[in-house]
């Protein structure tokens, strides 16, 4: 566990526990649960975008086609050819977001220095100007290399199927419903939907 997980992890979950009862069975379902930073910013991007409208288990299959390929660097994939890479299974759109992204970081277009002393808000903003960054991808860079402790991703899918789940009295479902009922887990939101994502899958989320 890093220094930041240190500081709000045990913290978090003691917090959930009281506020949430669901939440306090999730985690005591899965008491080794934890998010986990790679500290390299290009590298979770760059997952974000491979897992766009695929399941889990998809993206997992076609990230793990691009590492047999070539390395994960701004430089080894901004040199691949649109045809290697639409083997491994990307789109052409997404091969064009994948390059357009490491020009971005190996021209110096963006700089990763600034943003642990930027607000979500603020970083949200900085990520979505590139190309096939949107929202969605914006926050699982927040939660998975920032570890920031309050992200609601409220378009993610598998947030939705948790949530529908495990509160059946908060339906019919709906976004308004997730985030005012999320009201009560701040301000560690990405800590509960890690369990609720855990809840579906054995295999821990990464970006």
């Amino acid at each position: 566990m890093n220094e930041l997980q240190a500081v709000y992890w045990a913290l978090a979950t003691a917090q959930l526990a009281e506020a949430d009862a669901v939440m306090a069975g999730l985690i005591s379902h899965h008491p080794h649960a934890r998010l986990h930073s790679r500290g390299d910013a290009f590298e979770p991007l760059a997952r974000a975008i491979t897992g766009q409208q695929i399941s889990i288990k998809a993206a997992d299959t076609v990230w793990q086609r691009l590492r047999t390929l070539t390395a994960v660097n701004p430089v080894a994939i901004a040199s691949q050819s649109v045809e290697a890479m639409r083997a491994c299974g990307y789109s052409q759109r997404k091969v064009e977001y994948l390059q357009d992204l490491a020009r971005h970081f190996a021209d110096g277009l963006v700089d990763p220095s600034v943003w642990p002393n930027m607000a979500d808000a603020d970083i949200i903003q900085n990520l979505t100007q590139i190309r096939g960054i949107g929202q969605w991808s914006a926050e699982m860079f927040l939660m998975f290399n920032l570890l920031r402790p309050d992200v609601l991703p409220v378009d993610d899918i598998g947030l939705q199927k948790a949530f529908v789940l495990h509160y059946p009295d908060m339906q019919p479902f709906n976004k308004a419903v997730l985030r005012q009922y999320a009201e009560r887990w701040q301000p560690w939101r990405s800590v509960a939907t890690w369990y609720l994502w855990r809840s579906l899958d054995p295999v821990a989320v990464e970006y």
